[in-house]
C-alpha cells in the first residue's frame, strides 16, 4: 500500500473493466468467380457490460456479417471474438451451444421471424425446450412475465402471429430473445420494418429493458438519430472497415469522417426521439 506524507494511502481498486464481448481484427472473405471479396476488413471493437454500442452504415457495408461472426453463426477468415475474456469456441461445439443462452438476437423483420403455424405460447416456450431449461418459477409464470415485460399480457399466448400488428410481433420477438435471461442482445435494425411512431415505441421499450435488466446491446442501424438516442458509443462502417468510433453524442455533433457526416445529413430527425 503506498505511503503519502507518512500515512497509508487507500488502495486503488478501480481496475479496468473487462469487456463483455470483444472483436479483434475480424476479417471475412468470400471466394468469387473473379477472385476473393473481403466483406469485413480488420474490424476491432469492445462492448462493456451494460453498454449499448451502435454499429452504423449503409446497406452492404458489412454490418450483418460482423453480427453473424460475433454470434458464431459463421466463422471468420481471421481474427477472434472474446466473450467475458474467453475466445468463442467453434459454432458447432457444445460449449458454443451453452453460450447461446447468453447471446441472443432480435431480427429485423417481425413478420418473418415468427413461425406462423405456432401459437405465441409455443414460440416463447421454444428456447426452454431447446436448451432443456425449465425456469425455477415454472413455465406458465415465466411466459406471462415475458409478455408483461414487453407490454403485452397472457391473452396473447393462445393466439397466432397473424393476429398481431407489426409492433406487437416485434414485442413478441423481444420477449423470446429475453426468455433465457441473456446478458448480450444484438438488435438487427429492429424498427426498420415499422412505421415511425411504432418504431419509437419499440426503441423506448428497448431502452427501458436495458436499464431494468442491465442488458448489453449491439444495435445495428443506418439511422444516426436512433443510435444517438439509444447508444453510448457508435462505430461507423464503410466498405467493411470501421471509419469512425467514439462517444455517440460527440460523433454525431462533431464527426471526423466525411462518410459519417453524409450519414447524419441523409437521415431525417425523429421528433419522438429528440432527446436522450
Amino acid at each position: 500500500m503506498p505511503i503519502l506524507d507518512g500515512c497509508l494511502a487507500p488502495e486503488d481498486n478501480t481496475a479496468p473493466q473487462r469487456p463483455l464481448i470483444e472483436a479483434r481484427g475480424l476479417i471475412k472473405e468470400y471466394a468469387r468467380h473473379n477472385g476473393v471479396t473481403c466483406v469485413v476488413d480488420d474490424v476491432s471493437f469492445a462492448i462493456q457490460p451494460g453498454e449499448a454500442l451502435g454499429l452504423v452504415g449503409e446497406s452492404g457495408c458489412g454490418k450483418t456479417t460482423v453480427v453473424r461472426i460475433l454470434l458464431r453463426l459463421i466463422e471468420p477468415t481471421a481474427g477472434e471474438v472474446l466473450f467475458e475474456g474467453q475466445p468463442l469456441p467453434r459454432a458447432a461445439s457444445e460449449q458454443m451451444r451453452a453460450l447461446r443462452r447468453r447471446m441472443q438476437i432480435v431480427f429485423q423483420d417481425p413478420y418473418a421471424a415468427l413461425n406462423p403455424r405456432m401459437r405465441i405460447e409455443q414460440i416463447l416456450a421454444e428456447p426452454f425446450r431447446i436448451h432443456r431449461e425449465l425456469p425455477p418459477e415454472g413455465l406458465p409464470a415465466r411466459l406471462a412475465e415475458l409478455l408483461h415485460s414487453v407490454g403485452l399480457d397472457e391473452t396473447a399466448l393462445m393466439r397466432y402471429p397473424h393476429e398481431f400488428s407489426g409492433g406487437q410481433r416485434q414485442r413478441i420477438n423481444i420477449a423470446r430473445a429475453l426468455a433465457l435471461r441473456p446478458s448480450f442482445l444484438v438488435l438487427d435494425e429492429p424498427v426498420s420494418a415499422l412505421d415511425v411512431s411504432v418504431g419509437a415505441q419499440i426503441i423506448n421499450l428497448l431502452r427501458d429493458l436495458q436499464r431494468t435488466l442491465g442488458l448489453t446491446y449491439l444495435f445495428i442501424s443506418h439511422s444516426m438519430p436512433l443510435v444517438r438516442y439509444l447508444c453510448d458509443r457508435v462505430a461507423v462502417m464503410q466498405r467493411g472497415r470501421l471509419v469512425e468510433f467514439g462517444d455517440c453524442i460527440q460523433v454525431c455533433e462533431s464527426p471526423l469522417s466525411s462518410y459519417t457526416r453524409q450519414l447524419i445529413a441523409a437521415t431525417p430527425k425523429l421528433p419522438a426521439l429528440a432527446e436522450r
